[in-house]
C-alpha cells in the first residue's frame, strides 16, 4: 500500500490517516520522530488493510452450520453470520432479534478451536440473550469452551491486537 505522509507546523497532536485514490495519506504534526511515525503509520496500514480485505464469510457460516449441527442438534437458525472489521474490544457479538452473529476480525489468527468456542457462545445467545446459567449450560457442550476462555483471556492480558 502506497503511503503519502503529510506533515504540518500547524498540527500539534493529532495524527488521522485516510485512504486518498488508492493511497495512505497520513497527517501528522511536524515535530513527530520518524520512529514514531512510522509506529502509527504500521497501526493506520494493518487497520486499513482490514477495511479493504476481502470479507469472505464462507468459512464462518460453515463452521457455524457444522457447530451447531454437533452442539444444538442442527436447531438453530440464523440471517448471517460475518467478520465484524470494527470490533476491536469483543471477540463476538449476537443480535438475537435480528439473528446477525458478528466475529472479530482479529479471530482470524487464533486456532480453529478457539474461534468455534467463539461461534459456539454467539450460537447460544440465539437461544439465551444473557449470561446466566442456562447460557452456560448451553456453552459448555463446547468440550474446550473452558480451555478457549483461558486462551482469550490470556491473549487479552498481552495486549492482542491485530
Amino acid at each position: 500500500m502506497k503511503v503519502i505522509v503529510k506533515r504540518s507546523a500547524r498540527r500539534k497532536k493529532t495524527i488521522q490517516a485516510r485512504m486518498v485514490d488508492g493511497a495512505m495519506v497520513v497527517m501528522a504534526p511536524a515535530t513527530i520522530s520518524d520512529e514514531e511515525l512510522d509506529e502509527h503509520i504500521s497501526r493506520f496500514r494493518a487497520k486499513m488493510e482490514m477495511k479493504i480485505a476481502p470479507k469472505d464469510n464462507t468459512h464462518l457460516q460453515k463452521r457455524a452450520d457444522y457447530l451447531n449441527r454437533r452442539y444444538f442438534d442442527g436447531a438453530l437458525s440464523w440471517k448471517s453470520v460475518s467478520y465484524s472489521y470494527r470490533q476491536m474490544k469483543r471477540h463476538g457479538s449476537c443480535t438475537p432479534a435480528d439473528g446477525t452473529i458478528r466475529i472479530s476480525s482479529r479471530m482470524k489468527n487464533v486456532p480453529q478451536w478457539v474461534e468455534d468456542y467463539i461461534i459456539v457462545h454467539e450460537l447460544a445467545h440465539l437461544v439465551e440473550p444473557n449470561h446466566g446459567k442456562r447460557f452456560k449450560n448451553l456453552v459448555h457442550r463446547y468440550p474446550l469452551s473452558e480451555r478457549a476462555t483461558g486462551y482469550l483471556m490470556a491473549l487479552d492480558a498481552m495486549g492482542h491486537k491485530d
